[in-house]
């Protein structure tokens, strides 16, 4: 069974899953189930994976097969998120309530994730991104490289 990109990368530093937990704040059996890719990862914690590796997120994510380091110590910031979510949204052409009926919610979920109230979940980070070829590194303000 081939390896998670998680697991290849705690690997490559010689790290135990435990040691990756403690260094998250958080226990090891949720860092396992991410490893194990049984649970999607919060995007929050997806950020601090990406600055500890020191890779893009799209790497971490599967959503491309180019690591590329990216030497930050980022904090994310919800009104950039916003506005790119905002501007993700109007690029694919759909209304609030269209994008809502794609990711099955409701279009106030996305009109949060575009005013910046709401920090936009990673599963629907994933599903816009593996539709498009657009970077979560991008939506997440990582980079300023729109498309993988």
């Amino acid at each position: 069974m081939k390896a998670s990109r998680l697991e290849e990368l705690r690997e490559n530093i010689n790290c135990t899953k435990k040691e990756i937990a403690t260094i998250l704040g958080v226990s090891n059996s949720i860092y396992c189930r991410w490893e194990n890719e049984q649970d999607s990862i919060p995007t929050i914690r997806l950020n601090q994976l990406a600055n500890f590796y020191k890779v893009n997120i799209d790497y971490i994510l599967n959503l491309t097969d180019k690591q590329k380091t990216i030497d930050i110590n980022s904090e994310l910031d919800r009104k950039l998120i916003a506005l790119r979510t905002k501007e993700t949204r109007k690029e694919l052409g759909l209304t609030l309530r269209e994008i809502g009926a794609f990711l099955n919610t409701t279009n106030s979920t996305w009109s949060a994730y575009e005013t910046g109230k709401t920090l936009i979940l990673s599963s629907f980070l994933i599903a816009i991104c593996k539709n498009t070829n657009i970077s979560a590194d991008w939506i997440l303000g990582r980079t300023n490289e729109k498309y993988r």
